[in-house]
């Protein structure tokens, strides 16, 4: 499918949508501690996204070959790259989690994630989420006019490289508008240089997925979990961003959360 570039007026939309989704990752986030459960920050999600006036992107999602996604939030922790159903799990001093939310205001789609500790982590797990965090924010500087999408690949990749860590190659961002899911797909390793050329009015969500071991994944029996293949731990930043003539915008940015 081509890419569906945005007009002004529907990156407006986005933009108001990106700001409720923003806000909503900065609740969930904030109520993250020792002792919640996993449950509470889907209740949490669902409660908070009714009051923005918006409907969960996730809750009830189907691509082909999947059940339905059972929650409005995605809780991935320690060794869960995505896509981590919420449930009974008590978040425990040392864990770390990825937190993903998604939701459709005006009947667009906004998409953002961020990872933090809970407690008192490893220095392994705090520089794993510093360096994941760090390689969004060097996509976000490739994710320029006129650059290509193996730009923004190979500005993660080289970085997380660097630091000793492993991208996940096998899951990637996405284009994103009326749809949670559109062309083209945003890889987390690439060629500088190389892929489609990224064009204003193009809304993409940037996630890098940064393991501490080996890049290769599974997916667990629920059919939605993915999580590390050797057990190691991952962490998962996100953004959605239009691209514009001057230089990216960041939709879904929170001061209040990302400083």
């Amino acid at each position: 499918m081509p890419v569906k570039l945005k007009n002004p007026k529907e990156i407006e939309t986005m933009r108001l949508c990106g700001e409720a989704a923003g806000k909503l990752l900065q609740r969930l986030v904030e109520a993250v501690k020792p002792g919640v459960s996993t449950k509470e920050l889907d209740d949490l999600s669902r409660k908070t996204i009714r009051k923005l006036g918006g409907v969960s992107s996730f809750l009830n999602y189907s691509p082909p070959g999947h059940s339905p996604y059972p929650a409005a939030v995605c809780t991935s922790v320690n060794d869960e790259i995505v896509h981590g159903i919420p449930g009974k799990r008590v978040l425990a001093d040392g864990d770390i989690i990825g937190v993903d939310v998604a939701m459709i205001l005006g009947g667009y789609h906004t998409d953002n994630a961020f990872t933090l500790p809970i407690g008192n982590v490893s220095p392994i797990a705090q520089r794993l989420i510093q360096v994941t965090r760090e390689s969004l924010s060097r996509a976000l500087e490739a994710a320029q006019p006129g650059n290509r999408l193996g730009d923004i690949g190979f500005a993660v990749q080289d970085y997380v490289e660097s630091e000793g860590f492993s991208v996940v190659t096998d899951l990637c961002g996405h284009g994103i508008g009326r749809h949670l899911w559109e062309e083209p797909e945003v890889y987390n390793y690439g060629e500088a240089g190389k892929g489609p050329r990224l064009r204003p009015g193009m809304v993409i969500a940037i996630e890098p997925m940064v393991n501490v071991g080996r890049p290769e994944i599974s997916t667990d029996p629920d059919g939605w979990t993915v999580r590390s293949d050797d057990g190691t731990l991952s962490a998962h930043f996100e953004h959605t961003v239009a691209i514009f003539s001057d230089g990216p915008e960041i939709l879904t940015r929170n001061d209040g959360l990302w400083g």
